[in-house]
C-alpha cells in the first residue's frame, strides 16, 4: 500500500514512478487487469452457455421495450473518456481506478456464477462493438447480477473528484440504470443492486492502494 508520506510527496507520473510501493501495485494491477480481460470471453461464453433462474419482475412487465444502446453507451464512452483524462493526469486515480476495476470484474464474476439468472423477456440486444470485443464478438444475455453498465459508471461516479465530473457519472449511472431496464436487458434487481455493491467493490480497492482524498 501507499504510505501517507509517499501521498503527501507528488502526484506526477515522472517523480511517483520512483516511489516503490507505487511501482509495484501498477505492475501487479496491470498484469491483473490483462489477466482478467483475456478470461471475459471464456467466462461469458461459459455463463451463456448454462441454464438460470427466471424473474417474474412486476416493473419489467410494465416497461414497453426500446432500442436505446446509442444513448447508453454514449454516456458510458463520455464517463470513460472523463476517466482517462483524469487518469492520465493523476497516477493516483489511475492506481484506484484500476484496481476498483479489477476488484469489480472479480465481484461481477463472482455473483454471475453464484446466482445464474436467464435474460429477461422482450430483451432488444445492446449492441456496441468496443465492449462486445471483451464478450468474445458475441451478444451476452446472462451476465445479469449485477449490471456492469451501472456498475461502471457508479464506479467512475465514486473515484472522479471534480464536482462536474461527480454530477455528469451520477447523473449517467441514474440514466444508463432507467435505460437498460428499458431494454429488458437487466431485471431491476441488477440495477438496484449495482450501487451498493460497487460501493463495497471501491472502499475494499481504497483500502487495499491506500489512497489518500485528495488525486
Amino acid at each position: 500500500m501507499l504510505n501517507n508520506s509517499s501521498q503527501s510527496s507528488t502526484n506526477n507520473w515522472r517523480d511517483i514512478w520512483q516511489i516503490k510501493q507505487f511501482k509495484l501495485q501498477f505492475i501487479i494491477g496491470i498484469i491483473a487487469i490483462i489477466v482478467v480481460l483475456a478470461c471475459f470471453p471464456i467466462f461469458f461464453n461459459f455463463i451463456e452457455k448454462r441454464n438460470g433462474t427466471f424473474i417474474n419482475d412486476w416493473l419489467l412487465n410494465q416497461l414497453p421495450s426500446a432500442n436505446l444502446s446509442i444513448f447508453i453507451f454514449s454516456l458510458l464512452w463520455f464517463g470513460a473518456g472523463l476517466t482517462i483524462w483524469q487518469a492520465y493526469k493523476s497516477p493516483r486515480f489511475f492506481l484506484l481506478f484500476l484496481w476498483s476495476f479489477i476488484f469489480l470484474s472479480i465481484s461481477r464474476m463472482i455473483s454471475i456464477t453464484s446466482i445464474p439468472l436467464n435474460p429477461p423477456s422482450r430483451l432488444v440486444p445492446l449492441v456496441d462493438p468496443i465492449s462486445n470485443a471483451f464478450y468474445g464478438g458475441i451478444f451476452i444475455t446472462k451476465d445479469l447480477f449485477y449490471s456492469g453498465h451501472t456498475s461502471t459508471l457508479f464506479m467512475m461516479y465514486l473515484c472522479l473528484q471534480k464536482p462536474w465530473h461527480k454530477t455528469f457519472t451520477l447523473i449517467a449511472t441514474s440514466l444508463v440504470g432507467t435505460m437498460v431496464l428499458f431494454q429488458h436487458v437487466h431485471y431491476t434487481i441488477d440495477v438496484l443492486a449495482a450501487p451498493p455493491l460497487t460501493f463495497m467493490v471501491f472502499w475494499l480497492a481504497k483500502k487495499f492502494v491506500n489512497i489518500s482524498d485528495k488525486m
